[in-house]
């Protein structure tokens, strides 16, 4: 009966082992230190957004991917639409651990951020945006509050916006445009000959 003693005491080492029971003090195996993700995604570095976030940078074969379009509406609003690649956007309430490929995008209108999106689709009110050229930006960010990088650059993409008056300016009405200069004909067209 020896044989079962040695396989019950092989047995019990190996439960030891797998529940990490065995073990006493710290591991080699590089614990965590404070703020770090428990979650073996990427890696975290040194670099912030400007918010204070760490980057968790990822392979670029497996990082996610974001592109942006934006189009104005009728009602002097824009339409953001994110095209996104090996990501999935997580809904509100989310556990904040870092899992591959999956998060939060954050929107910023000219480097403040005006948005968080659960999701591909956003209105941009027309009163966010003043008259003028603007930069609206879409980063990711891990469900932890991390920001997806590859070679140590954030996962965003960028679209320039214009934003116009919504009346059309003295030169441009037709009321004020003479009756004369329409149906006159320019000297030297094919009709003045």
């Amino acid at each position: 009966m020896s044989w079962t003693r040695g396989v019950l005491a092989a047995l019990a080492v190996c439960v030891l082992l797998l529940t990490g029971s065995a073990g006493c003090g710290a591991s080699d195996a590089g614990e965590p230190e404070a703020g770090e993700s428990v979650t073996p995604v990427g890696r975290l570095l040194d670099a912030t957004d400007e918010e204070g976030r760490r980057y968790r940078e990822v392979d670029a074969e497996r990082a996610p991917e974001v592109g942006i379009e934006v189009q104005p509406a009728a009602d002097d609003s824009w339409d953001v639409r994110l095209t996104v690649r090996d990501f999935r956007f997580s809904p509100a309430g989310t556990e904040t651990v870092a899992v591959p490929g999956r998060g939060l995008a954050h929107l910023f209108l000219d480097g403040e951020l005006i948005a968080r999106l659960h999701g591909p689709d956003h209105r941009l009110e027309a009163d966010l945006v003043p008259r003028g050229t603007h930069q609206l930006t879409v980063r990711l960010y891990a469900d932890d509050g991390t920001v997806w990088a590859v070679d140590g650059e954030p996962v965003e993409s960028t679209a320039d916006i214009t934003a116009s008056d919504a009346e059309p300016t003295g030169a441009t009405r037709p009321e004020e445009i003479p009756e004369d200069a329409v149906s006159r004909t320019p000297p030297g067209s094919a009709a003045a000959r």
